[in-house]
């Protein structure tokens, strides 16, 4: 290859970019976009559930109870029902996801047969919230009842109850188990895998639309120096994206970033080379912008989100849908930004998932090369 030629295609490019404001709308705005949205919009963290209560005795007791779900700040007590009819209305339309009802003798069962039940009525439509909440409160019911225990024993002048073993639990890597903290390292994945294909997806398939593949065919440049000088512009400006999500995700998103910034930008540069090159097949195999555009974010986007690990948990989807994630690239470079991010890992600790990117990596550039043909036919 000549970097003489590879440097003329180059400066070719950037000037097709700075005349296409589409191509400048994607560099520019699609990352501050895909950061806000994703950061601001995607929340696992279920707290303040909003709930509804009724007291049908209205006791002590029962308001302690109903006191502690307040305290707790996984609920909200948004109402206060008279009858199950209040319930039925606010949950049906919406307004609670849970409706805490106690019972009319819910303080004498506690005190004649030291047992009292409570009923927790939930809005399951959303199963995952229903199951959050309903855990989150036997947690309450359970602190409530250790407490009520306690001071029934200290009352009647007993040693309080001894418990046989007790769980103490330290969390590594994101303590405080905020989501955002896992989802910005998803987020600088998403957004390398739709700048890069898309961007690069236009590149074969403008040549064509606009009239200009016969002047590109009849030059001395091989298919290998087009497409390094093709793609070369659109590295730089993925890395230079890759800084910018980097930027926002650690100084106004707050996500710990415990790596060397070396090692992040070494293995972007690798899973940049995998998702440009995808989307250099994908222009030089279909001459239409409009539709390798559209395969481009179907290619990239899908797995990405779906396939990679990032929306949803590898280990708990079917053994077939696993073993396709394998065949997913931004698998192992979720991984490895997860990685870089929380635990701050450095090559050594990532050689695997670097080593299949870099096969990925050399499969694609193959296949890219070999498919555009100097040809006009």
């Amino acid at each position: 290859m000549t970097p003489r030629r590879i440097k003329a295609v180059a400066k070719k490019e950037v000037i097709q970019i700075l005349r296409d404001p589409r191509s400048l709308m994607v560099v520019l705005l699609m990352p501050l976009m895909q950061m806000a949205l994703l950061g601001y919009g995607v929340n696992m963290d279920i707290k303040h559930v909003p709930i509804c209560v009724f007291d049908r005795e209205g006791s002590q007791q029962s308001q302690a109870l109903l006191k502690a779900f307040q305290a707790s700040q996984y609920f909200t007590i948004v109402e206060t029902e008279r009858d199950y009819d209040g319930v039925k209305r606010a949950v049906d339309a919406g307004r609670c996801k849970m409706a805490i009802v106690v019972p009319h003798d819910f303080s004498q069962n506690l005190a004649f047969a030291n047992a009292a039940s409570v009923q927790a009525i939930l809005d399951a439509t959303d199963d995952n919230t229903a199951n959050i909440a309903l855990g989150y409160a036997q947690g309450v019911v359970a602190a409530y009842s250790g407490a009520v225990q306690l001071e029934r024993t200290q009352t009647m002048g007993q040693p309080p109850p001894v418990v046989p073993a007790v769980s103490e639990y330290r969390v590594w890597y994101n303590e405080d188990l905020v989501s955002r903290n896992y989802i910005m390292p998803g987020v600088v994945a998403l957004v390398m895998a739709l700048v890069g294909a898309q961007l690069t997806s236009l590149t074969i398939s403008r040549e064509w639309e606009r009239g200009t593949m016969e002047v590109l065919v009849s030059t001395p440049v091989t298919r290998m120096e087009l497409m390094a000088g093709k793609i070369l512009p659109y590295f730089f400006i993925g890395l230079i994206d890759a800084a910018f999500c980097l930027v926002i995700a650690v100084f106004w998103f707050e996500a710990p970033f415990r790596g060397a910034v070396s090692t992040l930008f070494l293995t972007t540069s690798l899973f940049l080379v995998v998702v440009l090159g995808l989307g250099y097949f994908i222009s030089a195999s279909i001459r239409s912008q409009v539709g390798a555009s559209q395969i481009a974010l179907v290619a990239t986007l899908l797995p990405t989100t779906l396939l990679s690990g990032f929306a949803f948990p590898i280990e708990q989807m079917p053994t077939p849908i696993q073993w396709l994630t394998y065949l997913v690239p931004a698998r192992y470079y979720f991984a490895i930004l997860k990685s870089v991010f929380l635990k701050g890992s450095g090559l050594g600790d990532l050689l695997e998932p670097i080593g299949l990117l870099a096969l990925y990596a050399t499969i694609i550039g193959l296949l890219a090369a070999r498919a555009f043909r100097k040809t006009l036919g």
